[in-house]
C-alpha cells in the first residue's frame, strides 16, 4: 500500500474521497456496500494492483466523502460514480460492486454501458418490493445508532465472534467503516429501489453476477432468470458464503474477478 494514494474530487455536487493504487493500467472501480467504505476493498486491491489501476471511492455518507442531509438514493449514488469517472478521466473502467455498490454499479451500467469496460455485481441489493419495505421498516437504523454508541473494541469483539472466517485486518477495516457511516446514508433503504429487471435488460457490456448460497440476496433461481434476460450477463455462485461474498471467500472471489478481467464473461 506504500504507493497507493488518496484523493478527493468534486463529483455530482459533493466531495468524493477515494483510495487509488495508481499506474498507467486499465482502471477498475470498486463500489462498497452500506456501512463499508473504499478501504474495505484493500485485500482485493492488493491482488489486482499489479495489473490494474484500482480506484476505491467512499460513497456519500461513508468514510471521508461528503455527507449531505439528503440525496442518498441510487440515482444520487450512480451520479457520484459517473462524476468520479469524469473527474479522474477514466477510460472504459470496469465497475465491481457489492450489495448497495452492486445496485449502484448496475444503475450506472444500464445508463452508460458504452463508457464501461465491464461489470461485476457481487450479490447486489436486488430486493423484491415486499422485501424492500420489510428492510425499510426493520430496526436496521436503530441497530446502527446502538453500534455508534458502544465502544469500538466491543464492536470489534462482536464482529470477530460473528465472522470468525474473516481476517483480523478485514474486520478492523469494516468496523472502522461502520463508525464512519453517517445515519443519513440509510436513506438508500427507502423504497422503491430501481427495477433490477429493467437494469439487467438494459446492460450492453460484459457482465458477471456473483452470488453466494444460503443468505444471499440474489438466489440461484433469480440469478438464472436474470441471466436468461440478457446474453451479456453470466452467473457464478460461491455456495459456501452468504451475502458477504467478497469477504468470506476472498481468495475465490479474487480468482473469479481476475478471470473476468482477463477474459470477460465468455469463459463463465
Amino acid at each position: 500500500m506504500a504507493d497507493w494514494t488518496t484523493g478527493i474530487c468534486k463529483a455530482n455536487g459533493i466531495a468524493v474521497h477515494y483510495l487509488r493504487t495508481g499506474g498507467n493500467k486499465p482502471p477498475v472501480v470498486l463500489l462498497h456496500g452500506l456501512t463499508a467504505n473504499g478501504a474495505c476493498w484493500t485485500p482485493l486491491a492488493r491482488e489486482l494492483e499489479k495489473d490494474y489501476d484500482v480506484i476505491m471511492p467512499d460513497a456519500r455518507g461513508h468514510g471521508s466523502s461528503g455527507t449531505p442531509e439528503h440525496g442518498y438514493r441510487y440515482d444520487d449514488l450512480a451520479g457520484d460514480v459517473m462524476g468520479l469517472i469524469d473527474a479522474l478521466g477514466l477510460t472504459n473502467p470496469v465497475l465491481i460492486g457489492h450489495s448497495m455498490g452492486g445496485m449502484t454499479a448496475a444503475v450506472v451500467a444500464s445508463r452508460n454501458s458504452k463508457r464501461l469496460g465491464g461489470l461485476v455485481l457481487a450479490d447486489p441489493t436486488f430486493l423484491t418490493p415486499q422485501r424492500q419495505h420489510e428492510v425499510h421498516q426493520s430496526d436496521v437504523i436503530d441497530q446502527h445508532r446502538r453500534i455508534l454508541n458502544q465502544p469500538r473494541e466491543a464492536f470489534l469483539t462482536e464482529m470477530q465472534l460473528r465472522h470468525s472466517r474473516r481476517s483480523r485486518e478485514l474486520i478492523e477495516l469494516l468496523a472502522q467503516a461502520r463508525f464512519q457511516t453517517n445515519i443519513h446514508a440509510f436513506e438508500v433503504l427507502t423504497p422503491p429501489n430501481p427495477d433490477y429487471v429493467k437494469l439487467i435488460n438494459a446492460l450492453d457490456v460484459p457482465s458477471l453476477l456473483v452470488i453466494g448460497g444460503d443468505g444471499s440476496v440474489v438466489s440461484s433461481e433469480m440469478a438464472a432468470e436474470l441471466a436468461a434476460l440478457n446474453q451479456h450477463l453470466k452467473v457464478v455462485q460461491i455456495p459456501e458464503v452468504g451475502h458477504g461474498v467478497p469477504y468470506d471467500r476472498p481468495e475465490r472471489f479474487s480468482s473469479v474477478v481476475q478471470t473476468f478481467l482477463r477474459f470477460g464473461s465468455k469463459v463463465f
